[in-house]
């Protein structure tokens, strides 16, 4: 792909207003999405489950969208669109300023809901144009990282906030939220836009797309991580502390173990897997993953309280280190097994699969929950035999992750 405003180098320096921006935008949903449904119900006079309702609605209803836009992605380049997504989601908050009714909740999250989609369908086409080939993987684990710190530093922001518990306060999470999109928006005006050369065939568009059986896999294998990535936020939480009965503070421990290994170790982590080749390292993460949940499992039948604090804290390392090394290189294989020329439709798919797990994992994993600890940790550690497979399968016919981490 060609860069319409320059030549690009993959220097952190030369594009740390790219960085600014995602270090703002990630700042912002920490800070909001802890006190999503608090906010409502702290500012419009709606029952819990008609804010629930209005917001499920909206994250149904934003599904189509990142494939809808890959067309324009590929044809407009992807910085257009992702300022677009950025006033979206700025229009969407502060539109939560003047809401009462259901309605009005479920078209203002639709608009941060789909911003969300577009964002991260062209985050990957334009990060895929930052760094050159062999730079991908740490540019994807760098970014990675810095997502992860802003959505603890906005956290930590809102506990401090929430504290107060007053009606100007989360009236001030949400005007800093849409803020932040508006500054993202300005930084990324000097992010260089990216467009297929010239003569490039983008010719069959979508159909070519869904035609393309060695991509129907990566997909497939995004799917299976994605809903591994959601476990965290849906179903540890809740099984540490209402179903082992262990210290409310185990769960923010799991959180904050999480949060500080991504954010500081998977540098490290991705600088030392250079020359491994890419699936295998993708089946060594699934691995972790089936590891952490299977040590999970054996906390139900800990007796001792500290013990069972000590097996799944380290059921949450082992689950850290699924997610530090099949993350960057999860999202290489899906940017760099797209064609030029249809990268945004491409990756507009992938992220699809990754907003199915989203909208699916909450009722699955809580079902599964609700059953027992055996339904869910092995359920899970089924969909972690799937997704190994399935990046044995890419391995074979895919010739990104045939490739060497760091590779040219």
């Amino acid at each position: 792909m060609t860069i319409s405003d320059g030549a690009v180098r993959p220097s952190i320096a030369r594009h740390r207003r790219f960085v600014a921006a995602i270090v703002i935008d990630s700042i912002g949903t920490g800070v909001f999405v802890p006190v999503s449904m608090l906010y409502f119900l702290a500012t419009t006079s709606l029952t819990l489950v008609q804010v629930g309702a209005a917001l499920t609605t909206a994250g149904l209803l934003a599904l189509p969208v990142g494939p809808l836009v890959g067309g324009l992605v590929d044809r407009y380049g992807a910085k257009p669109v992702l300022q677009a997504a950025n006033l979206a989601q700025a229009l969407g908050f502060a539109g939560y300023l003047v809401v009462g009714q259901t309605w009005q909740i479920a078209v203002c999250a639709w608009l941060n809901s789909a911003g969300r989609a577009v964002f991260f369908g062209c985050y990957g086409v334009t990060v895929t144009a930052l760094a050159g080939p062999g730079q991908r993987e740490r540019w994807f684990g760098l970014l990675g990282s810095v997502r992860n710190l802003g959505y603890a530093l906005g956290g930590l922001f809102t506990a401090v906030a929430v504290s107060f518990g007053t009606h100007s306060v989360y009236v001030a999470i949400v005007v800093v939220n849409a803020l932040s999109y508006l500054t993202a928006f300005v930084l990324m005006r000097a992010v260089p836009n990216t467009r297929p050369e010239a003569g490039q065939d983008a010719a069959g568009g979508w159909g070519r797309v869904l035609r393309d059986l060695r991509y129907l896999p990566v997909v497939a294998h995004q799917l299976c991580f994605a809903i591994s990535l959601f476990a965290l936020n849906i179903a540890i939480p809740v099984y540490a502390v209402d179903v082992l009965g262990l210290p409310g503070w185990t769960a923010g421990a799991v959180f904050t173990l999480n949060t500080v290994m991504v954010g500081f170790v998977q540098g490290v982590v991705v600088g030392r897997l250079s020359g491994r080749i890419r699936s295998r390292v993708l089946v060594a993460g699934h691995a972790c993953f089936a590891t952490g949940y299977l040590l999970f499992l054996a906390a139900d039948r800990v007796a001792a309280l500290a013990l069972a604090v000590g097996v799944v804290l380290l059921g949450a390392i082992s689950y850290t280190f699924g997610e530090i090394i099949g993350g960057p290189i999860t999202s290489t294989v899906a940017a760099e097994s797209a064609p030029d020329a249809l990268r945004g439709r491409y990756l507009a798919l992938n992220q699809l699969a990754v907003s199915v797990a989203g909208a699916v994992a909450p009722a699955a994993l809580s079902g599964l929950l609700s059953t027992g600890a055996a339904a869910i940790w092995l359920t899970l550690v089924g969909v972690s035999v799937l997704g190994a497979t399935l990046a044995t399968t890419i391995g074979k016919v895919v010739p990104a992750a045939q490739s060497h981490i760091g590779g040219a």
